[in-house]
């Protein structure tokens, strides 16, 4: 049976490795060289003492490559649910071709078993080895920018893209299983999938641990480099050591909680003050804002909780189809 269903998925699983191959050579190629740049730039502006700056131009110069990388990395779950799951149980039903096993000595169960057991074990492999190069090659500049919480990074390093190529393979094979028609079931894999990248993010990934409620006083300094308030990492739109996810953040408010953006104060430090002078104006008011985080320490918690749920809903997916196809599908 597992010989069976290499036959018939060959060519798939040779083209995935062949491209995955590919971009193995790529990730390789310039993992070697963001490290070499890493350890001669950080050798370089030690002796001079500007490594803050000097780091975040080496950051820049490799951050749009390896950002492409992890949107890539995003996608490939989804291509496997959709060109590896989806087609793997509804083209045989489309075809005729899984009455043929099923009256020879091989049951349903087993059947199905054997081909996500085989399939499936590859597409968790070809994820976890992508990332694997990837969090390898792009260590250096996620070390310099310190975002790891960061949704595209989040999802594209380390264990989480695992769990995700299992459950969008399953996905797909239980939506092929049911639709019984391997367009149909693409496109509904499709959709769920996109669905669950934006939710999970957005709506669950921040409650996976109750954050943790800080007051940010907002200086003269941070207020000069405000850009930017509640972001993965910054706030105030300065790195914070140690990197948390900043979840949730107030308006600025003063001394008694109170929020100062109609204040005529307010207003004439922002509209009549230069921006030499409105950071140390906005400073005397005591202002600070209010924050939500999630600690940098929780990092590998949410990478296992988040593997786990995934991990967990392919099993249910699983067990779905094994009961499909023992007891309700001809």
């Amino acid at each position: 049976m597992i010989w069976l269903t290499w036959r018939q998925f060959r060519v798939q699983a040779l083209v995935g490795f062949g491209a995955l191959l590919l971009l193995g050579i790529y990730l390789v190629t310039l993992g070697r060289q963001i490290h070499s740049s890493y350890d001669d730039t950080l050798a370089h502006c030690t002796g001079h003492g500007n490594c803050s700056s000097t780091l975040g131009t080496f950051a820049d110069h490799y951050s749009l490559q390896t950002d492409l990388l992890s949107y890539l990395l995003l996608v490939v779950p989804g291509v496997i649910g959709i060109f590896w799951g989806a087609p793997l149980i509804s083209r045989e039903l489309e075809a005729g071709t899984h009455r043929l096993v099923w009256n020879q000595s091989v049951t349903r169960s087993r059947w199905l078993a054997v081909k996500l057991g085989v399939v499936g074990l590859l597409s968790t492999a070809v994820a976890g080895l992508y990332s694997l190069l990837l969090t390898w090659a792009s260590g250096p500049v996620n070390t310099v920018l310190n975002n790891r919480f960061e949704p595209v990074l989040f999802a594209s390093r380390n264990i989480v893209p695992l769990g995700c190529a299992a459950f969008a393979f399953v996905l797909g094979t239980a939506l092929g299983l049911f639709v019984r028609h391997t367009v149909p079931a693409m496109g509904a894999t499709l959709v769920v999938f996109a669905v669950l990248q934006i939710v999970v993010p957005t709506v669950i990934r921040p409650h996976y641990e109750s954050p943790v409620r800080t007051s940010v006083p907002l200086t003269a300094q941070l207020i000069s480099g405000l850009t930017k308030i509640g972001t993965y990492g910054d706030i105030g739109g300065l790195r914070v050591p140690g990197g948390p996810w900043v979840v949730e953040t107030t308006a600025m408010l003063d001394s008694k909680g109170k929020e100062v953006g109609h204040t005529a104060w307010f207003q004439d430090c922002t509209n009549n003050k230069s921006l030499t002078e409105m950071p140390s104006c906005l400073a005397k008011g005591n202002l600070h804002v209010d924050v939500s985080e999630q600690p940098a320490s929780r990092y590998w918690t949410f990478q296992w909780l988040e593997t786990a749920i995934f991990t967990a809903l392919a099993g249910l997916l699983a067990v779905l189809s094994l009961w499909r196809i023992r007891s309700r599908l001809n």
